[in-house]
């Protein structure tokens, strides 16, 4: 066990104990999308997000959270039933994380669980030598939240990846265009409150970069749910410029790069970013 975690840490460079815990908590999302694999999860779920982003497409920014929606709308789905799976999964590696479901005093389309371990444990476990354990509160906590949306939308597409470690498994994703469909549909209704989440605005930036075209259909339908736009709309590519165009003229960008700097190494990145930088490659947007 201790040599698949060597394995899996081989790809990381560490230089000082944030970079240990989110290598941690990155290797722990991929154990357990393989628990969950295990238990037929994705036989009723896709994987979307950042994070579906990070390990399937190579997204060079570090993403807290696991989202999954359902495939077909089912009101009665139990989450619960993949805890099981998730704990042998990660005590198979040595690893002692718990699950726990959030109990919601409302009704909500959104099942979330946290998975929950000892910060001090488990950098101990995979850093043995590690001289930075001392200086970690004793009661500290790696939490890694994931999410389920018991009601898709429609126009989604899937596709399935393959990964190797820590076992052969296999996930059911939003492919590219549905996942970017997600990402503008957060940048067009997210709301901030008082902190941009600037991570939407990086996430933007690598779709263009690796030519993404975006699924209209599924963001449509993305819209149409946040009453962002009309049933009438025609929502065409040139159209979604324009809208996006608009959010564009309304963000405070210094805001945004602090909201993302803690997630990215290179900070050089988010130089050009302003309203001009944005509106400027939203030109090369394409549809699939």
């Amino acid at each position: 066990m201790q040599q698949i975690l060597s394995q899996m840490l081989k790809k990381y460079k560490i230089t000082n104990i944030e970079d240990q815990k989110n290598a941690i908590k990155e290797i722990v999302q991929e154990v357990v999308l393989c628990g969950l694999s295990r238990g037929g999860f994705f036989k009723k779920a896709a994987f979307y997000g950042g994070t579906a982003l990070r390990i399937f497409y190579d997204l060079d920014r570090f993403s807290e959270d696991l989202n999954f929606s359902l495939i077909t709308q089912d009101p009665s789905f139990d989450l619960t039933k993949y805890f099981a799976y998730i704990e042998n999964e990660t005590k198979s590696l040595g690893l002692n994380f718990s699950v726990q479901e959030k109990v919601k005093s409302f009704d909500s389309n959104i099942k979330s669980a946290f998975l929950k371990g000892n910060t001090k444990e488990h950098i101990l476990t995979f850093y043995e030598n590690s001289l930075d354990a001392k200086f970690i509160n004793k009661d500290e906590i790696i939490r890694i939240k994931f999410e389920v949306d018991l009601n898709p939308l429609l126009g989604a597409t899937y596709e399935t990846k393959f990964r190797l470690l820590p076992s052969p498994y296999q996930v059911k994703l939003y492919d590219l265009p549905s996942l970017f469909a997600g990402k503008i549909h957060a940048i067009l209704c997210r709301n901030w409150h008082s902190r941009i989440k600037g991570r939407d605005f990086y996430d933007y930036v690598f779709f263009l970069s690796i030519e993404a075209q975006v699924n209209l259909k599924n963001l449509k339908a993305k819209l149409l749910q946040s009453n962002f736009i009309s049933e009438d709309y025609d929502l065409t590519i040139d159209n979604l410029k324009i809208l996006l165009n608009e959010r564009f003229d309304n963000v405070n960008f210094d805001q945004a790069k602090v909201d993302v700097l803690p997630f990215v190494k290179d900070k050089s990145k988010l130089d050009l970013w302003s309203k001009e930088f944005f509106k400027e490659i939203t030109k090369n947007l394409k549809a699939n």
